[in-house]
């Protein structure tokens, strides 16, 4: 998930490549955490340098090539409302409150930005990186991450829930954006 500015300042990890449309990770579901452990919280510190790094909003494991549920976010909601964290073995558990089609962007498919239909509201549920219980509600935009995150540890990118002309016309693009200059 894309946003526009950067707000990272001085946290520490890591930062990793992210990767791109076409790698593998991105089309594999990936596996629960089981071992909540050192290794796990400085994953979660990478991914959100790796976040900050690219001005992204959100970021899942499988984007920097690691096959674990788990996603980080700093997005505002639709009252303007900054949230920031990360869930680990997230499921979405509940999607609704009408649809929005708002242009969305990826950090694995960078430079592109597409007219996406997202529910106005959703409910993540999983733990955190010491396994305590989480639920995260998020409104507008905020709910626009969430789903995103959630898409992409099950194996998909946003273009997935694009259909029609506009399915049609995001593949367009991306391919020629991957053409040599």
């Amino acid at each position: 998930m894309v946003k526009a500015t950067s707000r990272g300042g001085g946290r520490p990890g890591t930062v990793r490549p992210i990767r791109r449309l076409g790698d593998p990770v991105l089309r594999t579901a990936c596996d629960p955490v089981r071992t909540f452990d050192a290794a796990l919280a400085r994953l979660v510190d990478d991914m959100f340098v790796t976040m900050y790094e690219a001005e992204g909003a959100g970021l899942a494991a499988n984007q920097i090539g690691v096959g674990l549920r788990l996603f980080v976010y700093d997005c505002n909601d639709d009252k303007d409302r900054r949230h920031v964290g990360h869930v680990v073995n997230p499921v979405l558990v509940e999607a609704g409150g009408g649809t929005l089609v708002e242009a969305e962007g990826c950090l694995s498919v960078p430079g592109l930005r597409f007219d996406t239909p997202r529910h106005a509201r959703a409910v993540v549920e999983g733990v955190d990186v010491k396994g305590r219980p989480v639920r995260v509600e998020g409104t507008g935009y905020f709910a626009r991450c969430l789903q995103h995150e959630c898409g992409h540890l099950d194996g998909g990118v946003y273009i997935d829930v694009l259909d029609g002309d506009a399915r049609r016309a995001a593949m367009r693009a991306i391919r020629e954006a991957a053409r040599p200059s």
